[in-house]
């Protein structure tokens, strides 16, 4: 008898580690944490395809013998400081490093509105069909940014939740899982201003 229950005490040990495990959130922090790496992956892959595009852009701009030197360097400048920094998935979880990364990008970002903006005024630029094709494509892979920038705020979002609630964050404090950084709005005091409206303006 006492042969026959050793086995079921070590089978119903084994039963309540198993569902202890699985009701304290263990599987639901590996998932979480690769789909956050991949969601990761794809806005690097997007944020690369843009730093693709400025080289053909620029060039093509060059060609405009009268366009602004100053709009083309700062567009230049900003890719360059942006593509020096190399985020691995080690570094998601550092905030100093992933507001770093936001801030750079941010810094793409304005510096290609503002040569977008600049452009209006050459129509030699606006006519040229293979600058259209690229403004085309960055238009493109700005909403991609975007999607896969949701996708990533989501992901990580349901992470940090999970560290944070009960019983759960009693196993990220075992298992060491810290909460993940996640994108920040920079201008977030402008946007949060309420919009002026003046109808005097024509």
């Amino acid at each position: 008898m006492r042969k026959l229950f050793k086995p079921l005490s070590t089978w119903a040990l084994a039963l309540l580690l198993v569902s202890g495990l699985s009701g304290c959130g263990y599987n639901d922090f590996q998932r979480l944490d690769e789909q956050s790496k991949s969601a990761w992956s794809e806005v690097l892959n997007q944020y690369q395809r843009r730093a693709d595009l400025i080289p053909n852009i620029v060039a093509t701009v060059k060609g405009e013998a009268s366009f602004e030197q100053e709009t083309l360097t700062k567009v230049i400048e900003a890719r360059s400081r942006a593509t020096a920094i190399q985020m691995t998935p080690e570094m998601v979880n550092d905030p100093a490093a992933m507001a770093k990364f936001q801030a750079a990008q941010g810094e793409v970002g304005s510096a290609l509105s503002r040569l977008m903006v600049v452009v209006e005024q050459y129509p030699n630029l606006k006519a040229n069909q293979g600058f259209s094709d690229l403004r085309v494509q960055l238009e493109g892979t700005e909403n991609r940014i975007t999607v896969a920038r949701n996708r990533y705020i989501q992901t990580v979002q349901e992470y940090n939740v999970l560290t944070r609630s009960f019983p759960t964050n009693l196993t990220a404090m075992v298992f060491s899982y810290a909460p993940k950084a996640n994108f920040t709005v920079q201008n977030e005091a402008a946007i949060s201003a309420p919009p002026t409206v003046d109808f005097n303006k024509q």
